[in-house]
C-alpha cells in the first residue's frame, strides 16, 4: 500500500465498502386482516323552493304537495345506513335554503309563472335543460370547503325539469358518476360527488341516485382487474344477460329481469345472490329466486336489498379493499 494512501486512511478513515440495498418487496395485494373503515361523509345540503306567491309566501313544494326535503334526508340517510351496516354514515354539516329557481348553463332561469305554464304543459321545458354546476359551485364557495374537509359532497335538492344529474363528480381526475364528470375543478384538491334529489319523488327515487352513483365508482374501481379477478362484474351478472349464473345484477335489472325495471318479475332463476353475504368466503350457494327477495317490484325495497349485498368487511383482495362502501362515499380512493 503507498504512503499517501496509508496517510489519507489515517486523516479520514478507511472507506467503507457500501453493501448494495436488497430491494424492498412490493406490498403484498392480498391481506386479510386490513380493518374495514367507517365512512362518514359531511354533507352541505343546498335546497331550491321557489316562493310561488309573494304574497303569502308559499312555496313551490307546498303548492305541489310534495315532500319536505327534511322528511327525505331523514329516510334515505337512515336506509344507508342500515344498508351497509353501519359502514356509511351520513351528517348534514349546513343547509342553505334557495327561494329561487337555479340558473342554467346558458343563463336561463324560470318565473313561477313560466315554471307553471311547463307543469300545465302549454310550454315545453326549456333547452338546454342542465342546470349551472359552476355558479352553485361559485356561489356556495364549495372548491374551499372540499379542499378544507368542511365537506365532503353537496346534496341538491329541486324540482322536475332543474337539470340535475343523478349524481356528478368534480375535483382532480373526477371520473364518469352517471354524468360526465366537471371539468376544471381540481381547485377542490379532492374528488368529491354532487347528487341531485328531487322532492317531488320520494326515498326509493333517492337511492336509485345513490346505487347509480355506486355503479359508476365500483366499475371504475374494478377496472385494473381482469377476468375471474373483476368481482365487480360478478356482482352485476343477471339471468337475462349471463344464463343459469345471476348473481346481484345491475340497478335496473334485478337477477330474474327480462326489461329495464323489471324489478316485479315473478319467474324464477337460480342466482348466487346469497352466498355474497359470505364475501370473501363465497361457499358456491345458489337458490331459485324471484321479485319476493327484493319486494316485489317496489323501487325502494329492491335497491334497499341490492345496496344491502355490497361487500362491507375486512380485507382487501387484488389491492382492493373488501369493504366497497369507503370507494362509493369516497371516490377519492379510487386509483386514477
Amino acid at each position: 500500500m503507498s504512503f499517501l494512501r496509508k496517510l489519507l486512511e489515517l486523516l479520514f478513515g478507511k472507506k467503507k465498502t457500501e453493501t448494495p440495498s436488497k430491494p424492498q418487496p412490493a406490498p403484498d395485494s392480498d391481506n386479510p386482516s386490513e380493518p374495514a373503515q367507517i365512512s362518514t361523509n359531511r354533507v352541505l345540503l343546498i335546497v331550491y323552493d321557489p316562493i310561488m306567491n309573494s304574497t303569502t309566501g308559499q312555496k313551490l313544494s307546498e303548492m305541489q304537495g310534495w315532500h319536505r326535503p327534511a322528511d327525505l334526508v331523514t329516510g334515505f340517510s337512515a336506509d344507508i345506513l342500515q344498508t351497509s351496516s353501519g359502514m356509511a354514515r351520513y351528517e348534514i354539516v349546513e343547509r342553505i335554503d334557495r327561494d329561487e329557481f337555479p340558473i342554467k348553463i346558458d343563463g336561463f332561469r324560470y318565473t313561477p309563472a313560466s315554471y307553471l305554464d311547463l307543469l300545465r304543459g302549454a310550454i315545453p321545458p326549456h333547452q338546454p335543460q342542465e342546470v349551472d354546476y359552476y355558479a352553485i359551485l361559485d356561489e356556495f364557495n364549495v372548491y374551499e370547503r372540499v379542499a378544507q374537509n368542511k365537506i365532503d359532497e353537496v346534496w341538491l335538492f329541486a324540482f322536475p325539469h332543474a337539470g340535475l344529474y343523478e349524481s356528478i363528480m368534480a375535483g382532480p381526475n373526477a371520473f364518469w358518476c352517471n354524468a360526465p364528470a366537471l371539468k376544471n375543478t381540481t381547485q377542490s384538491k379532492r374528488r368529491f360527488v354532487i347528487m341531485g334529489f328531487s322532492y317531488e319523488r320520494a326515498v326509493g327515487e333517492m337511492l336509485e341516485a345513490f346505487t347509480h352513483r355506486s355503479e359508476s365508482i365500483m366499475e371504475k374501481t374494478f377496472a385494473p382487474t381482469r377476468g375471474n379477478d373483476n368481482l365487480w362484474d360478478r356482482f352485476t351478472r343477471y339471468d337475462l344477460k349471463n344464463p343459469g349464473q345471476a348473481n346481484i345484477g345491475t340497478v335496473h335489472f334485478a337477477p330474474n329481469s327480462e326489461r329495464d325495471y323489471d324489478w316485479g318479475n315473478p319467474r324464477f332463476v337460480p342466482s348466487n345472490c346469497n352466498d355474497w353475504y359470505n364475501f370473501p368466503d363465497f361457499q358456491d350457494i345458489v337458490r331459485q329466486v324471484n321479485a319476493s327477495e327484493w319486494g316485489n317490484g317496489d323501487i325502494r325495497l329492491h335497491h334497499q336489498w341490492w345496496l344491502k349485498h355490497l361487500p362491507h368487511v375486512a380485507g382487501r383482495i387484488n389491492n382492493i379493499h373488501n369493504n366497497w362502501w369507503q370507494y362509493i362515499m369516497d371516490p377519492d380512493k379510487v386509483t386514477p
